[in-house]
């Protein structure tokens, strides 16, 4: 423990996507927290990389592609890229490094890297004994003995190395010249129909299409929370769901549904989600930006895995239970979608209506995740060969 308090420049190696760093900001702020003269470096995905400026915990960014993480990065993601990050990293003459991963992911490619670039102190779960490649190993012990929330899972690995936060929350940090954009976009789009004090920003995209709602009941939950509630609903997505979000605009048929899709940077989305009322999301990027933002949240939640639902702010997590639950599939292998395909528009416009009345936080919770015993089977039976032993 004395070697962890002494050390001062930290690599944090988070490699997936941006939902998955930003559930890691309590643990990073964390080790901010118990050395303020730390410096943190973050290396992480280039599909993460937009997140550079409104981590106010990290000093530094390196963005990689690494090739043996599941992502939707350009970079180099070949073999090859490997020893030049580690000399790269060797260079920067890091004191210690946390490997943030899930349950699913293996962390021991990040840890050969950080041991190739001859960092003393390596942190992980690993399922496996990693022997030298991890000079404090936490044993895990996922989804066999529990299941926590992932950024539950990421606060109990730093905390053996005794980061312990004052604050559990999300972190994102809001730049003022986005927030100040933002509002000249909302005087615009407020000019559609009458002023109204309700905004809620709707996203309807997810990267897997596992997770999606289906678009038509988007547009049934616009129509009806701008006709009945007079709220503006914003649709967002990136440049690649325009077509998503113009058909959702269409099919709501409404001024006060505006599609916004590739309109916004991601620190103006932050900024746009800090205004709102409420977002109404597949549990995708924009919900766990809501939770750094404390904007209620209604999450249809797509019982892929039990792990990233909404973390410490008002929400509704909506779903429905299937025998199938937590695949961990980016694509539904039963191919019906049950999981939110039987989740009906009123449920969600419920929902919707009790947070932005100001309904407390939420008390609903999803299906218990059941890990079936490993079956053994029975040795078989010993056959003597030769003289007994005399007894």
């Amino acid at each position: 423990m004395t070697a962890w308090r002494d050390a001062k420049r930290i690599l944090c190696v988070r490699l997936d996507n941006m939902g998955d760093v930003l559930m890691t900001t309590p643990a990073m702020q964390a080790l901010k927290d118990s050395d303020p003269s730390r410096h943190l470096t973050l290396l992480t995905s280039s599909g993460a990389a937009a997140l550079a400026s409104h981590l106010p915990m990290i000093d530094t960014f390196l963005t990689w592609d690494a090739p043996w993480v599941k992502g939707n990065g350009t970079g180099n993601r070949t073999g090859s890229s490997v020893l030049p990050w580690a000399q790269r990293l060797q260079a920067a003459r890091f004191d210690a490094a946390v490997i943030f991963t899930v349950y699913s992911q293996n962390p021991l490619p990040a840890a050969l890297l950080c041991t190739m670039a001859g960092i003393p102190l390596r942190l992980a779960h690993c399922r496996e004994n990693p022997y030298q490649l991890l000079s404090d190993w936490v044993p895990e012990t996922e989804p066999q003995t529990q299941v926590r929330h992932e950024t539950q899972r990421q606060l109990d690995l730093v905390a053996t190395v005794g980061a312990v936060p004052a604050d559990t929350r999300l972190r994102f940090r809001v730049q003022p010249h986005d927030r100040r954009a933002v509002q000249r976009l909302l005087q615009r789009w407020h000019g559609q129909g009458p002023a109204c004090g309700r905004c809620v920003v709707m996203h309807p995209g997810a990267t897997a299409e596992s997770r999606r709602w289906p678009a038509p009941r988007f547009a049934e939950v616009a129509r009806t929370l701008a006709e009945q509630d007079g709220a503006l609903v914003l649709l967002t997505g990136g440049v690649g769901e325009q077509a998503l979000v113009d058909g959702v605009c269409r099919a709501a048929d409404h001024p006060r549904v505006i599609g916004i899709a590739g309109e916004l940077t991601l620190g103006q989305m932050g900024a746009l989600i800090e205004h709102a009322d409420l977002l109404v999301s597949n549990n995708s990027g924009p919900v766990h930006l809501s939770a750094a933002l404390g904007t209620p949240v209604v999450d249809l939640y797509a019982l892929t895995n039990p792990q990233h639902t909404p973390w410490q702010v008002p929400h509704r997590t909506l779903f429905a239970d299937v025998p199938c639950r937590y695949c961990y599939k980016s694509v539904c292998p039963q191919q019906h979608h049950r999981c939110l395909n039987d989740v009906e528009v009123a449920q969600v416009v419920a929902a919707a209506r009790e947070l932005l009345a100001g309904a407390p936080a939420a008390t609903d919770a999803l299906p218990p995740l059941v890990v079936p015993a490993p079956v053994i089977p029975p040795l078989p039976p010993v056959r003597a060969s030769g003289a007994m032993l005399a007894t």
